[in-house]
């Protein structure tokens, strides 16, 4: 029997200027692409992931240039597209000076009432 996975993701930007991607993402889209029903929960710091038009193109640390650099909203879309169901938690979003309409659409919503009930649709929920 299939297991229905919930990744809650909270710490944002981790590994992301050593690699071009978040490591929980990555890892939603590898599972997703070996037929693992996977979805995400961003919350905390990891709601800045939804906000459109980031780009960290320009990061440099001394003379080293980030040359591949993370492109988070392109991975919430493909996330997306390929069938993943981004959450946001969004009582975190008022905190950070975030609104709804800052942020990717595909995001769904929702609020810290509901949240025990969205971990119940899972059989594992995994906290990164």
């Amino acid at each position: 029997m299939a297991q229905k996975i919930l990744q809650v993701i909270e710490t944002a930007y981790r590994a992301t200027i050593e690699e071009q991607d978040d490591p929980a993402l990555w890892l939603a889209q590898s599972l997703r692409n070996n037929g693992l029903d996977v979805h995400v929960l961003l919350r905390g710091n990891a709601v800045n992931y939804a906000v459109r038009g980031q780009d960290s193109s320009g990061l440099v640390f001394g003379d080293r240039k980030q040359t591949q650099p993370p492109r988070i909203e392109d991975d919430l879309a493909r996330l997306s597209q390929s069938g993943v169901r981004v959450y946001i938690a969004e009582d975190d979003l008022n905190p950070r000076g975030l609104v709804l309409p800052d942020l990717v659409p595909t995001v769904v919503p929702v609020r810290a009432t509901a949240l025990a009930g969205l971990f119940r649709e899972f059989d594992q929920v995994w906290q990164w």
